[in-house]
């Protein structure tokens, strides 16, 4: 047909990349160069109308698509969400999709407030907050005729939400005693599941859908960890609850894209906060038992293998450092006292100022303990220490790595929150720490007195 094409453009403000790739369905259509103006346009050819999402260093954004659209953007990637404005025909819709976006993101801590409720008033709560969506959705539809596909998006992510917070009530709902929360609830307040498809091969690439199975499996599975956990205190880090949501996952989900990708998620999260070595390897096990992702496979093996390689009382591996006078130096070079290694990216540009910030006070009350931080892009010099001198942050006990990606790969940097903290004589205290955590100045205080 010679009207199914569309038109997707943007200027992006300090970019973190010379280029935006455009995909669908998770499959790169393609990789688009910015001009010296830091803009592109570009024509996608015979449109399969939907949801595309372009990505732009690390972050990402979707975007509905329709035949004839022409869709610009603008944004600045110190803010990418929040700045981001659509222009151009096809924009009033993905402007509806990105402000839902944004007011959810809020919501969503609203609702983590309101699962204190009793579970009668929490539904009511919830069901007055979809209510309000729907009346604002049907004033979009009556003044501006959207389309049948846009609608059919804009309901669902109306459902998904409701979903997700129905499901996630009895984990944020006060309390050990989950049993007792799931025993509380009234008798319909899971009906919608009889109607859930969990294979939805329409929604597996989008987000909405993708939270709410998350929320699902932990939820379901809390039910079935219920009957052989004899009364124990719920603790989600448990192995056992994790062995059984991944059971749960390969027992109902058949969609392969959607069982390895959910598959995938779970065990990261688990393995980046687990702090046994030996229930690394047990739900590693399990999981390549399980998925079909070759590359999954790949990627969860190594990182297992290097956290295993981080335990308490090991040597920190001896990575390559480069600080901003440009000179290279091993990192076991500059530990020569009680010492605490944080990261940090331009990607997450938030965690970058905190965390910056809370060493800043911790330094302070800890003068005992040097705090390196060290940038984990691959951008050379200048940006980095561009983006420390525009914050105002010294170079002092600053570095970025000499090989990122071996260097993140090898200290097995998954979250971006991880911390080091290492003694004086260069051996791992805690290789998986969080500089935010409540236990963190205790973890300080024993450093000290080692």
């Amino acid at each position: 047909m010679e009207d199914n094409y569309a038109y997707i453009g943007g200027e992006i403000i300090n970019p973190t990349a010379n280029y935006v790739v455009l995909l669908k369905s998770d499959i790169t259509i393609d990789t688009i160069k910015l001009d010296n103006r830091n803009r592109f346009l570009y024509k996608v050819n015979h449109l399969e109308e939907g949801l595309y999402s372009f990505r732009h260093g690390y972050e990402y954004q979707m975007v509905l698509l329709e035949p004839k659209d022409s869709v610009l953007f603008r944004l600045n990637t110190l803010d990418f969400d929040e700045s981001l404005v659509f222009t151009g025909k096809g924009s009033r819709k993905n402007n509806y999709l990105i402000n839902e976006f944004l007011e959810n993101e809020v919501e969503e801590k609203y609702i983590f407030k309101l699962c204190q409720l009793s579970p009668t008033v929490y539904q009511n709560r919830i069901d007055s907050l979809r209510n309000l969506k729907v009346k604002k959705f049907n004033t979009f539809k009556s003044k501006f005729e959207p389309s049948p596909l846009f609608e059919k998006i804009a309901r669902a992510n109306i459902d998904y939400d409701y979903y997700s917070s129905k499901e996630v009530y009895p984990f944020v709902h006060y309390g050990n005693n989950k049993e007792a929360v799931l025993k509380s609830l009234p008798e319909d307040f899971y009906n919608y599941r009889k109607d859930i498809n969990y294979n939805n091969d329409l929604s597996i690439h989008y987000y909405k859908y993708k939270k709410f199975l998350k929320y699902t499996f932990s939820n379901i599975s809390l039910k079935e960890h219920n009957a052989h956990s004899n009364g124990k205190h719920f603790n989600r880090y448990s192995l056992c609850y994790n062995l059984d949501k991944l059971n749960l996952i390969d027992s109902l989900i058949t969609n392969t894209d959607i069982k390895d990708e959910l598959l995938y998620e779970l065990v990261i999260n688990y393995i980046s906060k687990n702090k046994k070595p030996e229930n690394n390897n047990v739900i590693l096990k399990s999981y390549l038992s399980k998925t079909k992702s070759e590359k999954g496979k790949k990627k969860l093996t190594e990182f297992t293998n290097s956290l295993n390689n981080l335990k308490t009382g090991f040597n920190i591996p001896n990575i390559k450092l480069v600080n901003y006078d440009s000179v290279e130096v091993d990192i076991s070079s500059v530990i020569n006292a009680p010492t605490v290694i944080s990261f940090w990216s331009h990607t997450y540009h938030e965690h970058f100022k905190n965390s910056h910030k809370e060493i800043k006070k911790l330094q302070m009350k800890y003068p005992e303990v040097v705090f390196i931080t060290i940038n984990i892009d691959d951008y050379g010099l200048e940006k980095p220490k561009n983006s420390l001198k525009n914050n105002k942050f010294t170079y002092k006990n600053e570095y970025t790595f000499k090989n990122p990606k071996e260097a993140s790969r090898t200290l097995a940097i998954h979250p971006m929150t991880k911390a080091m903290i290492i003694d004086q004589h260069k051996k791992i205290v805690n290789g998986n720490a969080n500089i935010f955590s409540v236990k963190f100045e205790k973890e300080l205080l024993g450093l000290i007195n080692r």
